[in-house]
């Protein structure tokens, strides 16, 4: 509903875009401002705008899975581009209201520099971005915890989160993750879900990524809880097409965890080595239930031995208040993306209580991870693709 809302703005971007890029072009060489190239200009724009809607609708097939892979980058592509033009329009807006109207800024050279300007200032960016979200970077925490624990001094755990693989997201991204991952010789591995990204259909070489998952190295293994794109749906431009009732989770994508070894816990808790407890915890917007129901924190946490650590893996970071209440030590999460791309990142503080890092929440600690895969745009600006390596320390 959201999505249809928003369709007629959409399009009048699209539109004014297009004017703008034929102006340019008839003032590049007047050969390019005849109907023909108008036409073919509209025409090319508007196959690119649509190609999330393509996505959407072809049959799977080599063709569909490169139309996805082009329509990841789409909306960066538009984001970036409308804003150059629109600082671009504003700049024009003011020096016409100066002496700088009669300058050559305003002659035919002038027109063509602001649009190389407008091209080359977004195109850096949507370079530099989708180049950005490629890097895995490794941020490092030490946290101490208040409880002991017999035989062990500290526990050290990896977060990530936020793979979203699929269409985008693939073999070579999850290859340097687990390297990351087995460079800093992780205890256990918390993976605070969004595993896929909607569907195990975008998978390239779904064989070859379970296997790279099995090549983790760490004592206690891999364990996870879902997150609300761990559902098969489909999906336009970020919206999801849920015309009501609960989308229970997909079976390929617990196969598939299986044969990653990936342990999952939905609204539900382990001991581990008889030191400490993992509480996974489904996810608050899509909790893959048939009714939409999950349990709350306090229920998971019940008849727990509160002497113990207990580690809560929840997808978003929410409810860190009846987390620390539930006598929990360290809630782990994902889901923000600190934001993902410039202009996001700056509201993400107004959003989130901790969009990204490690806050304390009376004597609990919310860790949150801008993840390491993407959604929407294959670009990050303004923020990190990441693992956090977060070494527990426990009282002598």
């Amino acid at each position: 509903m959201i999505f249809l809302l928003l369709l007629p703005g959409y399009v009048l971007v699209n539109y004014y875009i297009t004017l703008r890029l034929r102006y340019w072009f008839k003032n590049l060489s007047p050969r390019l401002g005849g109907r023909a190239s108008a036409v073919t200009i509209t025409v090319i724009f508007f196959v690119m705008a649509m190609s999330p809607a393509a996505a959407l609708l072809l049959p799977r097939s080599g063709f569909a899975i490169a139309v996805r892979r082009f329509s990841a980058y789409w909306m960066g592509i538009l984001l970036y581009f409308l804003s150059a033009l629109l600082i671009a329009e504003l700049l024009r807006f003011i020096m016409l209201h100066t002496k700088l109207r009669d300058t050559g800024l305003f002659s035919r050279g002038g027109v063509i520099a602001a649009g190389a300007a407008v091209f080359l200032c977004a195109g850096g960016v949507c370079f530099y971005g989708a180049y950005n979200a490629r890097q895995i970077k490794t941020t490092e925490y030490e946290l101490t915890v208040g409880k002991q624990v017999a035989g062990m001094d500290s526990l050290n755990a990896v977060l990530i989160a936020d793979t979203h693989m699929g269409y985008a997201i693939g073999r070579d991204h999850i290859a340097q993750m687990v390297e990351k991952i087995n460079a800093v010789r992780p205890d256990i591995v918390i993976f605070a879900g969004d595993i896929f990204d909607n569907s195990t259909e975008g998978l390239d070489y779904p064989d070859e990524i379970a296997a790279l998952f099995r090549q983790i190295d760490a004592k206690y293994g891999v364990w996870a809880t879902y997150g609300n794109h761990d559902i098969d749906e489909q999906i336009l431009m970020g919206f999801t097409f849920n015309w009501g009732g609960s989308h229970p989770n997909d079976a390929n994508m617990r196969d598939f965890c299986e044969k990653a070894g990936i342990n999952l816990l939905c609204d539900e808790s382990v001991l581990i080595g008889d030191s400490f407890y993992l509480v996974g915890r489904r996810d608050g917007m899509k909790p893959g239930t048939d009714d939409g129901s999950r349990s709350t924190v306090g229920e998971l946490t019940r008849g727990l031995d509160k002497s113990k650590p207990v580690f809560v893996i929840a997808h978003e970071p929410n409810e860190l208040q009846e987390t620390a209440d539930a006598g929990c030590d360290i809630d782990f999460s994902g889901h923000t993306h600190d934001g993902q791309v410039f202009p996001l990142t700056v509201i993400t503080d107004i959003v989130w209580e901790n969009p990204c890092g490690v806050i304390k929440k009376d004597d609990m600690y919310s860790v949150v991870t801008s993840g390491v895969g993407v959604f929407g745009p294959f670009m990050r600006v303004g923020t990190d693709a990441e693992i956090c390596s977060v070494k527990i320390n426990f009282r002598h």
